[in-house]
């Protein structure tokens, strides 16, 4: 009876081990993800923000300028959007 409790014990303790290590792989997992994602959405953001220094030759302004400066046209871009660039 004992070696059976003693079995039953072993056995919950190598279960709880093995439930800890899919946890943490698990969450892992998902900061990799996370991770890659937003490695992704940065290196978008550097891309339309150097074909808007590019384009526009705005490189010169600050962050506040850039932003009065797409305001200004902001209205008008997105009245005379063509229709394969609106979503």
């Amino acid at each position: 009876m004992v070696d059976n409790l003693d079995k039953l014990v072993q056995q919950k303790n190598e279960l709880e081990k093995k439930i800890q290590k899919n946890e943490l792989l698990m969450k892992q997992k998902q900061f990799y993800e996370s991770n890659k994602e937003r490695k992704l959405r940065t290196r978008k953001l550097i891309q339309k923000g150097a074909l808007l220094d590019k384009y526009f030759d705005i490189d010169n302004l600050s962050v506040d300028d850039t932003e009065s400066f797409l305001k200004t046209f902001a209205e008008y871009v997105k009245s005379n959007k063509p229709d394969k660039y609106k979503k």
